[in-house]
C-alpha cells in the first residue's frame, strides 16, 4: 500500500465533505456561519456600515468588544462572547490584547473571515433589499387565517 502525504490526505478528506450527511463537519460549520449573530459580527468587522467620525466605509477594520456590543443591538454579553470565541476558534477572527490600563481587546477578520464576509455580505444586502416583499408575502399568507 503506497503511503500518502499529509497534503494528499487533506485533499482526499476535502473531497469527502458533504453537508447533506449528518456526521459531516461541514454541516457543523454551516450551522455556525448561518447564525444571525455570526453574520452581523462579520458584517460589522467587514465595514458594511458607516462608523461615526470614520471615513473608512466599506473597509474592514478592527473593533473593540464594546464597539461591537453597541453596534449589534439586542445581542447579550454572553451571546457576543460565545460568538466571538467560536469565530476565533474557527480562524475567522483574531483577538488582539494590548496591555493598557484597562486592557484593550480588539477583534479583526482574518483572511478566511474576509472570504466568508464576502458571501455573508451578499445575503445581508439581499435581506435588506427584499424585506418589503417578504413582509408583503407574509401579510398575504397570514390574511386567510384571520378570516
Amino acid at each position: 500500500m503506497p503511503t500518502r502525504t499529509a497534503a494528499q490526505k487533506r485533499a482526499e478528506a476535502k473531497m469527502e465533505y458533504d453537508a447533506f450527511l449528518a456526521e459531516c463537519p461541514s454541516r457543523q460549520l454551516l450551522d455556525r456561519i448561518s447564525d444571525k449573530w455570526v453574520a452581523l459580527v462579520l458584517a460589522a468587522l467587514g465595514g458594511d456600515d458607516p462608523y461615526p467620525g470614520d471615513d473608512r466605509v466599506g473597509e474592514p477594520r478592527p473593533m473593540r468588544y464594546s464597539e461591537l456590543s453597541r453596534r449589534l443591538a439586542g445581542v447579550s454579553q454572553k451571546m457576543l462572547t460565545q460568538t466571538l470565541r467560536s469565530l476565533e476558534r474557527d480562524g475567522l477572527v483574531t483577538r488582539s490584547v494590548t496591555p493598557t490600563v484597562p486592557v484593550t481587546v480588539t477583534y479583526e477578520l482574518t483572511g478566511l473571515g474576509l472570504s466568508l464576509h464576502a458571501a455573508i455580505r451578499g445575503i445581508k444586502i439581499w435581506a435588506e433589499t427584499h424585506m418589503g416583499e417578504v413582509l408583503a408575502n407574509r401579510e398575504r399568507y397570514d390574511a386567510p387565517a384571520q378570516n
